[in-house]
């Protein structure tokens, strides 16, 4: 990659590799330390019959810690504190969120109206917002990928999945 500045452009402006490694590490920080916790409760001592429950998680847990704590260390007093490289710049993180924030409401789908209908939703949205098809098909083939899967799953193969809280597929007795 070209440096901009040479070529008389602004540099490219977006989140830092400090800063990206110091949210990161904090993060990992605050999830070993939930773990740690959490294993304190279950047992993380070698019993008399063998590891507790949370013996391995416990361990695990430390070391993902103490690595957090070096590369906090690493960011904030190594040599290369006063860099200021990038990370992702803003438009390649616009194009990341797009995919991510809608994937992230389709979990949440799967949680409340089941995969089969959040599917329905999910193909449909990217096939209108990205691929620029038509409303109408899009959603037939949303319902036509869902009515498929819906069909190999649950009639052929026999293996339930996940209908939701609130379970749109009732009305046909799954």
């Amino acid at each position: 990659m070209e440096d901009k500045q040479v070529s008389g452009e602004a540099a490219p402006s977006g989140i830092s590799v400090r800063t990206a490694e110091i949210v990161v590490a904090v993060f990992l920080l605050i999830l070993g330390s939930l773990v740690m916790y959490d294993s304190v409760r279950l047992g993380f001592r070698w019993a008399s019959d063998g590891p507790e429950a949370g013996y391995f998680p416990f361990y695990i847990a430390v070391i993902i810690c103490i690595a957090s704590l070096g590369t906090l260390g690493q960011v904030l007093f190594g040599k290369s504190r006063g860099e200021h490289k990038v990370f992702v710049e803003w438009e390649q993180l616009k194009l990341v969120m797009s995919v991510l924030v809608p994937a992230a409401f389709f979990v949440f789908g799967i949680q409340m109206i089941g995969i089969y209908v959040a599917s329905v939703a999910y193909i449909a949205f990217f096939m209108v917002w990205l691929g620029k098809y038509t409303l109408i098909k899009s959603v037939l083939l949303g319902i036509a990928v869902s009515v498929a899967t819906f069909m190999m799953f649950e009639v052929w193969f026999k293996v339930p999945l996940f209908k939701g809280a609130f379970n749109p597929l009732s009305f046909i007795g799954y």
